[in-house]
């Protein structure tokens, strides 16, 4: 029998770590190949790691709720001798320091070893452009052994340079928290899994973002009347109903169009905006673990009833705890709504690195003054809601946020023009 180290293989593009969610087997159980060994959480999916082979499980490395990084150990298996040779004694020790690390607020770049600290680690994946790589090459710097100060321990050219010269570039100084004491009769929540994701993930955006909110009336009764003619005949047919979503989902076709530059994101290192030609949108659904944004793809060419079936599947995805990576990525807008519970107003926050987002709020009907044929004022039973927009002040303008949320209303209050594709 040889034992066999089983890796954290990239689950993603841009991956480098995973919180271990769920061990699935322990040390003395008897597995096969294709067997679920662990689920682990990253970018907000839970991915289930299958085991790549038949054998007995030796040792498990890491406990729930730590963090595993790309190709580090998670699984120790005694195998068969054909199917793989005995490790070596650098294999063995690599088994007793496993590539894990038990703080939940450490981020990516703990990994990153720095020039002058221990031995590189020659399979961890640095993060680095295309251009800061082929410098790396051009001046013979090994770009592992470099500490990157960038977003998820990115190594930057400017990493590269001062290593070239000798000088260490200069952290951002941080404040030191301020310590919090528990009592005992204190219930103390650590942040694991979506709620740690969903942490980080506001932290990022708090970091990078200059936010800015823009909020509007949209005149919605047309838009209900069409909704329910629509949901009428659906349901005739025992087909599903259509929330307001799809329909404003293609309202913003209408704002892209003229303001493409809403349907993007920032790329830090170049500080560019990158606009996107594929409409490719969030939402925010609500999970018993907490608030997840599933992405919608290429929105620009499904039908109001696609998208809508979209939602639906991705929806229940969510609620069901299996969201694929796939799911999760690629988002050039975010629409967030509470449905019933949306509230008079809120400021919702970008979803970095995207640069604007949309909170959709409860419709209200309200006296609506007309006036009849002889021009005499007439009371009637209007209905409305309230848009919110969030933008990002470093890329978008006010003048520009407002009318681009000014064409979405225009498309809302004419919806007909959404039906047509």
């Amino acid at each position: 029998m040889a034992q066999f180290e089983f890796k954290l293989p990239d689950i993603g593009e841009g991956v480098v770590e995973g919180e271990i969610v769920k061990w699935l087997v322990k040390a003395g159980d008897e597995i096969i190949e294709d067997q679920p060994l662990l689920e682990v959480m990253t970018d907000k999916a839970t991915v289930t790691i299958p085991s790549p082979r038949r054998g007995k499980v030796v040792r498990t490395v890491g406990n729930e709720g730590d963090v595993a990084k790309v190709h580090g150990t998670l699984v120790v298996l005694e195998v068969a001798e054909s199917a793989g040779a005995a490790p070596s004694k650098a294999a063995s020790d690599s088994v007793a320091a496993p590539a894990v690390t038990t703080s939940a607020a450490a981020p990516a770049r703990a990994a990153v070893a720095a020039s002058s600290g221990p031995a590189v680690d020659p399979n961890r994946k640095v993060l680095a452009t295309p251009v800061t790589r082929r410098m790396a090459r051009e001046l013979g710097v090994d770009l592992a052994s470099l500490e990157g100060t960038g977003a998820n321990g990115r190594v930057m050219k400017a990493d590269l340079l001062a290593h070239s010269s000798g000088e260490s570039p200069a952290p951002a100084p941080r404040a030191a928290p301020a310590p919090v004491h528990a009592l005992a009769a204190d219930e103390v929540r650590p942040l694991r899994g979506l709620r740690k994701s969903i942490a980080k993930s506001m932290v990022q955006s708090h970091s990078h973002v200059v936010p800015f909110t823009f909020v509007e009336e949209c005149e919605t009764s047309a838009l209900t009347a069409l909704r329910n003619k629509i949901n009428e005949q659906l349901s005739k047919k025992g087909q599903a109903k259509l929330s307001y979503l799809p329909f404003i989902t293609k309202a913003l076709l209408h704002g892209f169009a003229k303001y493409p530059e809403l349907n993007a994101v920032m790329d830090e290192e170049k500080q560019a905006l990158i606009v996107k030609k594929d409409v490719n949108v969030g939402f925010g659904a609500a999970t018993d673990s907490g608030l997840t944004v599933f992405v919608v793809k290429d929105v620009a060419n499904l039908s109001v009833r696609q998208i809508g079936s979209e939602l639906e599947r991705l929806s229940k995805a969510a609620r069901e705890n299996k969201l694929q990576l796939a799911d999760l990525q690629g988002g050039t807008f975010t629409i967030t709504s509470l449905g019933k519970d949306g509230g008079l107003l809120a400021t919702p926050v970008v979803k970095h690195p995207e640069v604007a987002i949309l909170g959709v709020h409860k419709i209200k009907e309200y006296p609506r003054l007309t006036r009849d044929a002889e021009g005499k004022p007439e009371i009637e039973v209007g209905e409305h809601m309230n848009l919110s927009c969030s933008f990002d002040h470093r890329v978008i303008d006010g003048h520009i946020g407002a009318a681009f949320l000014y064409e979405v209303i225009r498309a809302l209050e004419a919806p007909e023009s959404l039906l047509v594709d």
